[in-house]
């Protein structure tokens, strides 16, 4: 049997314009920055601390922050310089504020020492990288994932040490790793997977190695077919061509989706309310594969993330850019805006988050800032068409979470499952009265998480 299998799906989903106007752009570095703002809750999970003081020298890679809370992940300085004050940033994702370091840069990019395992770049000698992973304690593995700050960079950026610990009593037999990118106009995990072939792939063989799963899938949309035969080429010149499967699916959206993928290319279903988990999945993200790479491997924590620059902007570019770094510094890389730009966005279109200042840092869940052109949509009155229903990926009645979140009917909104949402935008792309439904859903789990707390 060959390495791609090619999965068809019963899911439907949307055939959305792809505008991967980045696709073929390689990543470049982008020159360390002046300054770096580093917020202190950069994962699902508790806050972190202050380990540092102002006026303190930190070198990249340094620990900053952390906490005692299992699930949480340490902040690491992204440069080299001085702690120059704390502040308060209002964070637009989740509309909270939040405590934050501003790092002024010495100018050297002075990093920690760092232990260097194996040179994957250099070296071809695979089989001495799996006997490392091989040799190397499972806790231990674990621990140099936690200590690195690796957090799901798919955007959910639940601790990765914590998902590939799962409970005694669950059972985990498969293990996805997620590079549909199914999202308009983003291309990092595209370009990820071309570029860090190697990197992707030791990290899946780590991850493996904590989990043992008796299937391995790598699951990228066909509309990534150089990104298909690249790691197909690596799979074979590593050697993992008898434990790694490369599955082939139809570009719909929103395919990437955690539940959608587990459904269509395991047949089951996650219960409502549950995880992965719970029908012996665990799936991460190419991003995060090759962040588990460098933690344990090269011993280099979380401190930069690829991201796509791209919409309305004069250069679209893929940036590999230091965590910290404002949005306006990486828009300022690309070129001059549209003239008629209303918004910038993080995240894509469909799923991100439109933003009003961009003196906003990168995170760990930053994988694209969207310059946006457009006019602005006016909500009208819902005509009960039922085509948020029809289009729905998980089965739900979106229309009902909007017109009872108006009327402050938030349990109803339970009683119809609203927590098993997964805000994909799908209802809002498809409504023909303009109706914001994800905003209205994120209210109404923001409310429900509140009175529950």
């Amino acid at each position: 049997m060959g390495i791609v299998v090619k999965k068809k799906s019963a899911f439907k989903g949307l055939l959305l314009p792809e505008n991967k106007i980045t696709a073929k752009k390689p990543i470049e570095i982008l020159p360390v920055p002046e300054k770096v703002t580093i917020p202190l809750q950069q994962s699902i999970g508790a806050p972190c601390e202050f380990i540092v003081n102002r006026g303190d020298t930190v070198k990249a890679g340094q620990k900053i922050a952390d906490s005692t809370s299992y699930v949480s992940a340490p902040i690491h300085a992204s440069i080299s310089g001085k702690v120059s004050k704390t502040i308060k940033v209002v964070n637009p994702i989740i509309s909270t504020i939040m405590d934050a370091v501003i790092i002024e840069s010495d100018g050297e990019d002075q990093w920690v020492e760092l232990k260097k395992l194996f040179d994957i770049k250099k070296s071809d000698d695979f089989s001495g990288l799996k006997k490392i992973v091989d040799s190397t304690d499972k806790k231990k593995i674990l621990k140099k994932i936690r200590e690195a700050g690796v957090v799901g960079l798919g955007g959910a950026t639940f601790p990765t040490h914590v998902k590939l610990n799962p409970p005694p009593d669950k059972k985990i037999d498969t293990l996805i790793l997620n590079g549909c990118e199914c999202e308009p106009f983003i291309t990092s995990d595209h370009r990820i997977m071309l570029e860090y072939g190697r990197q992707v792939l030791a990290g899946l063989y780590i991850i493996a190695r904590t989990i043992t799963p008796e299937n391995i899938y790598i699951a990228i949309e066909d509309n990534k077919e150089d990104a298909i035969r690249c790691l197909e080429e690596l799979i074979i010149k590593m050697g993992f061509e008898d434990i790694f499967k490369l599955v082939s699916l139809k570009s719909r959206y929103p395919m990437g989706a955690e539940k959608t993928l587990i459904k269509t290319i395991t047949g089951r279903s996650v219960p409502v309310g549950g995880l992965p988990m719970d029908v012996g999945v665990i799936v991460n993200n190419v991003a995060t594969s090759k962040s588990v790479y460098e933690s344990v491997i090269e011993d280099r924590p979380l401190v930069d993330k690829v991201v796509t620059v791209t919409g309305a902007i004069e250069n679209p570019k893929n940036l590999l850019a230091r965590l910290g770094t404002t949005i306006d510094y990486l828009t300022g890389e690309c070129g001059e805006v549209g003239s008629g730009i209303n918004y910038i966005i993080i995240g894509g279109p469909m799923m991100g988050i439109s933003i009003v200042g961009t003196d906003f840092p990168v995170t760990k869940g930053t994988n694209c800032i969207l310059v946006k052109e457009g006019r602005v949509q006016v909500e009208q009155n819902c005509i009960n068409c039922g085509r948020c229903v029809d289009i729905c990926p998980m089965k739900l009645m979106p229309l009902v979470y909007a017109r009872n979140v108006k009327r402050g009917n938030f349990e109803v909104c339970r009683e119809y499952y609203i927590e098993n949402c997964i805000e994909c935008g799908s209802c809002a792309y498809v409504c023909p009265a303009n109706i914001p439904i994800v905003g209205y859903i994120k209210t109404c789990k923001s409310t429900i998480a509140k009175n529950n707390g």
